[in-house]
């Protein structure tokens, strides 16, 4: 496994459908080395922190290998890397191997992994068309979220190495799984059960996982938000 692309970039006004939006999301190559610090790489910044960035949220990648997809989904636009305003794309670091709260060397930084990405409205004007942020849900292909446990330099080229493996066995796909078919809650209750354990994964998905799980245990109506 290793780091293919380091991205990085500053928030920026853009017009997209007659309004000025002020995104993140546009991230530039840049070799490095680079610091990673407990927010982010020097050099970029998030737009909206209430739901970018933060500590559970300081580094997104994204695998080097779902380019191809995409290209074959939207064969207009270039697609490169940096695409999904991700600031490492990788090689070998798929989401249907990485555990929520695997713990990884990048370079002279560490890291776990926290969650998935869920998108938004600012992934569709990146494309220049909204029907991408449903797409990319339902793919399969979230990219993963990192909390920096240790900041350290990085650069291109620098080999990923796993140091811990969590041992609840919940990929960042399960999360996402989870997320898309939560009106089945008998299928996924044991995965959830699972989940709650996992002292990376961020309270957020703790707290809705757990209140499904009370409910399903008391035989009650499940609300879904």
């Amino acid at each position: 496994m290793k780091v293919v692309s380091l991205n990085v970039g500053l928030p920026r006004k853009v017009l997209f459908n007659g309004q000025t939006v002020t995104t993140g999301i546009f991230k530039d190559p840049v070799k490095g080395p680079i610091m990673l610090r407990k927010l982010n790489l020097d050099g970029d910044r998030q737009a909206d922190l209430t739901v970018h960035g933060g500590v559970d949220k300081a580094v997104y990648s994204y695998p080097a290998e779902h380019y191809n997809y995409w290209r074959k989904q939207f064969p207009n636009p270039d697609i490169n890397w940096g695409m999904f305003g991700e600031n490492f794309t990788t090689e070998g670091l798929m989401e249907d191997d990485v555990n929520v709260g695997d713990q990884f060397q990048i370079g002279s930084a560490k890291l776990v992994a926290t969650q998935p990405r869920m998108p938004c409205y600012k992934l569709g004007v990146k494309f220049g068309r909204m029907d991408v942020v449903r797409k990319f849900l339902v793919s399969g292909k979230p990219g993963i979220y990192f909390k920096v446990l240790k900041e350290g330099q990085v650069q291109v080229g620098d080999k990923i190495d796993i140091i811990h493996k969590d041992k609840n066995n919940v990929t960042v796909k399960d999360i996402v799984h989870l997320y898309i078919t939560r009106d089945r809650v008998v299928d996924n209750i044991e995965t959830m059960r699972r989940a709650i354990k996992i002292g990376a994964l961020p309270e957020g998905w703790k707290y809705e996982f757990q209140q499904n799980i009370e409910q399903f245990e008391r035989g009650s109506d499940i609300s879904y938000y």
